[in-house]
């Protein structure tokens, strides 16, 4: 599965919301049980075809489109389109005895909120065993305002929100000021909407789709956010789940505040220090340093200096604010060490003004940067705060952020103070229409966490452990995020592959042994 750059990562697209059914009844479906007005939606019939992406169709996946209310308390009102996509089981199921391997549906979220979602069937097949790609269909899908999916774009100016405040008040102030004219540019586009995008309604879309693909339950890989998407549908239609898949979770008690954001800031020094003392013994090779203490030093000393003067890269500029935004991508797994040293020795020479060939990574990103609308990341970053704002409130008050980034500063030198400034959110002007759900379940599930994630920490992970009282933790000592993405061959694969084939949970947590 290939893994998305820093800001596709974190901005994980809404032209207008369809008006129009746009599907036909399928009369030889039974209607379901339950009356509650949605009986034409779960009935409705997919028509499959090839995909829109050139290189999707080519991987033999098909898509599809489902449609499903806005508003789940208003049936009969709006409606939007939801894109499906699918890579069939190797087995049609139609076999009788051992020939037979087709066990159902495996539904899949990428993470974000807002990572579109079409392309995963066709990524996770790569890493799951052929005998489990013969079991299941493997159903991906933009979620409600995103990639296909009516996608939202409030026409933003920037393509994350991680921006550090710096050193003093003014960059903060700054930072202030653009989370305030992102939810306005967002409210003014699709005011009486932005209630309708969260994480409960995109699991009663998921449930929709269980349901038009014939199915009585459905299975579940999630990743990183798309955990909370698959707790929260346990929670929700408990009977309705197989086999439960989180990897990489958060801990579904912060997720949507800013102790979800907050947290990251321990754990991506932590990184830091983790390079330093890999870069350390490589001193005479990347000239960042002889000893841990050295390399951090040099990392943090890059960090003022382009605060101080932005570093020229190409045509472009590099200043203090981002750079922490390139640490933070640049840290999230032990195996991109390497590009982490270049970059940052690339830098180094750019702002002594040493003649360089510009970083390939840095031009990529800085060319997306510069052209939010251009690159797509201006919806990518749309539909992610859709979803986080119509979850979940944050404090209003600007102050409540400047002491907490205050109080990060000394432990955080380098992240605090780019994870503790407000997201949009704190100014959205639709509240939520309904609360987040609680999950408190004894529903199995299996789930997969790195000991050292910079997005969800091991300590989220926890959190999320006791909330699913049923599912059992396998520890994967490593610095990653996505554990079946990035390290194939531990003992989470064979874990997975028990437990979607013969439904074969672990008897207890366990931990892998460290890659050799």
């Amino acid at each position: 599965m290939r893994k998305r750059n820093v800001l596709t990562a974190l901005t994980l697209t809404f032209a207008t919301v369809a008006t129009g059914t746009g599907f036909a009844a399928s009369p030889k479906k039974p209607a379901p049980a339950q009356q509650d007005g949605l009986e034409r939606f779960r009935e409705q019939k997919v028509v499959w075809g090839a995909c829109q992406d050139e290189k999707l169709a080519a991987s033999g996946t098909e898509c599809a489109r489902v449609t499903v209310p806005l508003d789940y308390r208003a049936p009969d009102g709006r409606t939007l389109q939801i894109a499906i996509s699918r890579i069939k089981a190797r087995d049609n199921g139609k076999g009788k005895g051992k020939a037979k391997t087709r066990r159902g549906i495996l539904q899949t979220n990428p993470g974000g909120p807002g990572g579109p979602g079409l392309s995963m069937p066709a990524e996770l097949r790569e890493r799951l065993s052929p005998e489990v790609a013969a079991a299941y269909d493997i159903i991906g899908m933009d979620h409600r305002g995103v990639g296909e999916s009516n996608p939202l774009d409030c026409g933003l100016a920037r393509t994350a929100w991680i921006r550090s405040a710096g050193n003093d008040r003014a960059g903060f102030d700054e930072n202030v000021r653009l989370a305030r004219q992102d939810a306005r540019k967002c409210a003014a586009k699709y005011s009486g909407t932005l209630a309708h995008y969260s994480t409960r309604n995109i699991a009663r879309d998921v449930d929709i789709v269980r349901a038009v693909l014939g199915e009585r339950r459905t299975s579940w890989f999630g990743q990183s956010y798309g955990t909370i998407l698959g707790a929260t549908y346990a929670q929700m239609f408990p009977e309705r789940v197989d086999r439960l898949v989180l990897d990489s979770a958060p801990d579904p008690v912060k997720y949507g505040d800013m102790r979800l954001a907050q947290d990251m800031g321990p754990v991506n020094e932590k990184a830091l220090d983790e390079f330093a003392a890999w870069a350390a013994p490589r001193h005479s090779r990347y000239r960042l340093g002889a000893t841990p203490a050295a390399v951090r030093s040099t990392v943090e000393g890059l960090v003022q200096r382009a605060m101080d003067e932005p570093v020229k890269v190409g045509p472009y500029r590099v200043d203090g604010h981002d750079l922490p935004l390139f640490l933070f991508d640049l840290g999230v797994d032990a195996q991109k060490n390497t590009q982490y040293a270049e970059v940052v020795r690339n830098l180094l020479d750019a702002a002594d003004g040493k003649a360089n060939t510009p970083h390939p990574y840095l031009l990529e990103q800085l060319k997306v940067m510069s052209d939010p609308a251009g690159s797509g990341m201006s919806a990518g970053i749309s539909g992610q705060l859709a979803v986080l704002c119509a979850d979940t409130t944050m404090p209003r008050d600007p102050e409540w952020y400047w002491r907490a980034l205050e109080r990060s500063r000394a432990e955080q030198p380098v992240f605090g103070p780019a994870l503790n400034g407000p997201l949009p959110c704190a100014f959205w002007k639709e509240r939520p229409s309904e609360k987040l759900t609680e999950i408190n379940n004894k529903v199995p599930a299996l789930q997969l966490q790195a000991t050292v994630d910079t997005r969800t920490s091991y300590e989220q992970g926890l959190g999320m452990h006791r909330a699913m009282r049923g599912s059992v933790l396998v520890t994967v000592p490593t610095r990653t995020h996505a554990v079946i993405v990035s390290r194939p061959g531990t003992c989470a694969d064979k874990a997975v592959d028990d437990y979607l084939l013969r439904g074969t949970l672990p008897a207890r947590d366990i931990t892998c042994k460290p890659a050799a």
